[in-house]
């Protein structure tokens, strides 16, 4: 949520106190240091606890500047007796100017402060040395202190010292990479939320996106037939262009290091789209190639399309599924596309996109024939959400009864989910940290095992090679073993795939000490880091 502030001294007022409230310089406000600055307010306990839920909204652990003046402007309205609640942010916060708070003692503090910073020490006679420019020092003298480049100031940052201290020794021993997924990088988990669209082509993937933005973004093409060609991630950027796949895939700033893996031939199909945008400040989507059916399925794409998806798939906050109620059918290639997001599916949201084509009755029969097809390839007895809608500019025709007003509930509902997808974003990184925790010690279990059945000296190829006929069977005996649950195991036809690559016999053994290492980061770890960073007047 970002609030707007109408005058250069609102903003230069809230710039000084959130200097003074960030006493460590690091650009953050944390809630040891929120609990010592929000006292000044003279609110109750119960009223900054609030405070900080509305002000924290996507549960970071701290409050950057944009959070902080949303923070102060819940303040000053607490003080002129409103209840702190989300409507206040609907209802106040969109409609008025909102002053600044009172803030008890602060023209003290300011001046004790700048007063602190200003004073030189007794030793002039050493010749000062030029400082890199740093608001903060106007106003703490402890703002100068420099915070080690592994500190932790946020749950994410946490997860980073955890994945390089803990996790990716582990997957770099067992070649978790090579057989699930790349080493995660920096820049992967500093990554803004991710939407990725799919569905056979004319589904009206990019004009969805079109929709969202109520605008084209660059190198867009819609029509009746195959259009977008290629993956294209629309992001945030300070001007609108494209960028070719190979630059993307080397930049380390962007998390798509990841897909050099699929070749040459996969990133002359990849580009990136850039456009100052404010919801591509909170959020990145991703427009795919739409699914080939009929006859185009039998010409070969020239890079592994269902691998790619998968990929994304992993990295994605949502997946939207998009479906034409004319093109109900759900091809082969499409049905390996769906079969690739298994482990993902609580991020599937499905679209029943264009239902303004059809009429009322005709409508109850493409909803039930989607349902009953869907139930057959996801594999789960479980009722998917579909939502219908006509995702367009275009006013939707009346289709009787249910009509309009079923249109503008439904799509509302999907808005609403997505305008979510940032407030969750940060429990998300830590479910996904958590899901690829436990893959990587059941690659673990699986690789140590196989390296374990393999004889010392004679028939090694042999021994491979019944291995990797029966890993149905291994996989069973590793489960009985460690007494771990069948759906967290990966698919045997892949597994076996990547296999036939490599001799088992270099394979690591057990390290049991690695093993424990993720025992205690999942049941101590993560929960401490959880809890130094959630509401500080919980």
């Amino acid at each position: 949520m970002k609030t707007e502030i109408r005058s250069k001294e609102e903003t230069a007022t809230y710039q000084e106190w959130f200097n003074i409230a960030d006493s460590d310089g690091d650009g953050r406000i944390s809630g040891n240091e929120a609990t010592k600055f929000f006292a000044l307010s003279n609110l109750s306990r119960s009223q900054l606890k609030q405070l900080w839920a509305l002000a924290d909204n996507k549960r970071q652990g701290f409050l950057g500047f944009s959070e902080f003046v949303t923070a102060m402007q819940l303040v000053s309205l607490a003080q002129a007796g409103y209840e702190l609640n989300s409507d206040i942010l609907k209802i106040q916060m969109d409609k008025e100017n909102v002053k600044p708070p009172v803030i008890e003692g602060l023209d003290t503090l300011v001046a004790k402060t700048k007063t602190l910073t200003i004073t030189p020490p007794p030793e002039v006679n050493v010749t000062p040395q030029p400082q890199p420019f740093l608001p903060n020092s106007w106003f703490t003298s402890k703002s100068s202190k420099k915070l080690p480049p592994n500190a932790v100031t946020s749950i994410v940052d946490g997860l980073k010292r955890l994945y390089t201290e803990r996790l990716k020794p582990l997957e770099a021993t067992y070649r978790y990479n090579d057989f699930v997924s790349p080493l995660l990088t920096n820049s992967d988990f500093d990554a803004k939320p991710m939407v990725m669209l799919l569905g056979q082509y004319s589904t009206g993937k990019t004009t969805f996106i079109k929709h969202l933005l109520k605008c084209d973004y660059p190198g867009a093409h819609i029509g009746p037939e195959p259009t977008t060609d290629r993956f294209v991630v629309v992001m945030s950027g300070p001007d609108e262009r494209s960028v070719p796949g190979n630059t993307i895939a080397v930049d380390a700033d962007m998390p798509f290091s990841g897909l050099t893996t699929f070749g040459g031939s996969f990133l002359s199909k990849f580009q990136c789209s850039q456009m100052p945008h404010p919801l591509l400040d909170e959020v990145t989507i991703v427009d795919t190639p739409g699914v080939l059916s009929g006859e185009k399925q039998r010409t070969q794409r020239s890079y592994d399309f269902t691998g790619v998806v998968s990929w994304f798939a992993a990295k994605s906050d949502v997946i939207l599924l998009l479906f034409d109620p004319h093109k109900l059918d759900i091809s082969d290639e499409f049905k390996r596309v769906i079969s690739s997001l298994r482990g993902n599916e609580d991020k599937i949201r499905v679209v029943l996109n264009k239902a303004d084509q059809v009429d009322t009755q005709q409508l109850m029969r493409v909803y039930g024939a989607l349902m009953w097809s869907l139930g057959k390839v996801l594999n789960t007895p479980e009722v998917a959400r579909v939502y219908i809608g006509s995702f367009n500019d275009k006013p939707a025709n009346d289709t009787g009864p249910l009509g309009k007003n079923l249109f503008e509930k439904e799509q509302n509902d999907l808005l609403a989910d997505l305008l979510d997808i940032p407030k969750k974003a940060c429990d998300r990184r830590i479910n996904e940290f958590v899901k690829r925790a436990r893959s990587a010690k059941i690659h673990a279990y699986i690789i140590s095992h196989l390296k374990k059945e393999m004889p010392a000296i004679m028939g090694k190829a042999k021994a491979q090679q019944k291995l990797t006929d029966n890993l149905e069977n291994e996989f069973a005996k590793i489960q009985r073993e460690y007494h771990l649950p069948a759906g967290d195991f990966p698919s045997v036809e892949h597994f076996r795939e990547v296999l036939s690559g490599y001799s088992i016999d270099k394979f690591e053994k057990l390290k049991p000490k690695m093993i424990q290492a993720i025992d205690d980061m999942l049941g101590y770890e993560i929960p401490e880091l959880l809890k130094k960073f959630r509401n500080p007047y919980d």
